[in-house]
């Protein structure tokens, strides 16, 4: 299994909704509130990179009020 962290910028005033849109989403195991540039941090876990492109862009992309995404996937040190 693999992890993503997405980081996303929500429009003014929308924070909570997105927030609470992203809580329903099965795939994401964590969301966090955070101040500076991006206003949420969502983690996501995921079995392929397929699964993880049709959560990011079909699902949580499209919750109204995101307003950009960067996604950090995570990967083992060595």
């Amino acid at each position: 299994m693999s992890t993503a962290f997405v980081l996303i910028r929500a429009a003014p005033g929308s924070e909570r909704i997105v927030y609470q849109k992203l809580l329903e989403i099965v795939e994401v195991t964590e969301t966090h509130v955070a101040y500076g540039e991006y206003d949420l941090v969502a983690r996501i876990d995921f079995e392929d990179e397929r699964k993880m492109a049709k959560t990011l862009i079909g699902v949580m992309r499209a919750i109204p009020g995101v307003q950009h995404t960067e996604t950090l996937i995570a990967v083992e040190a060595e």
